[in-house]
């Protein structure tokens, strides 16, 4: 299972630091691993990302063979320009990928840390 680690808050610098520490010495062990990290300064960062509409995309995409943006407005019963948006913002959060082949969402579960 793949997934992406969302951060909120805290040490982000600190975390990022451990984890590219991390990182290095499993590699030098020889492992190979693909992890995603990404960080929001606030709660609220995060929450303009992750709307429920967004949400609703990311869980469709990831079940569903989606061929285009356009594919997508019409399964979800969206306006386009809507979606359009917010695939777009998906992707600058690095939350989803569109390509010749379609979009994707490659991940199965999104872990979110939350500093109080």
């Amino acid at each position: 299972m793949s997934e992406v680690k969302i951060t909120v808050g805290g040490a982000m610098e600190t975390d990022a630091a451990r984890r590219f520490i991390d990182a290095w010495h499993r590699a030098e062990r020889g492992k190979i691993f693909h992890e995603r990290h990404l960080a929001f300064e606030s709660w609220d960062a995060l929450a303009r990302v992750l709307t429920h509409k967004r949400m609703e995309l990311l869980h469709y995409v990831r079940r569903h063979d989606v061929v285009s943006v356009r594919a997508l407005a019409k399964a979800l019963q969206r306006d386009y320009r809507n979606v359009h948006a917010d695939v777009q913002a998906l992707m600058a959060a690095g939350l989803l990928n569109v390509s010749d082949s379609g979009v994707h969402a490659d991940y199965d579960v999104i872990e979110t840390k939350i500093a109080i």
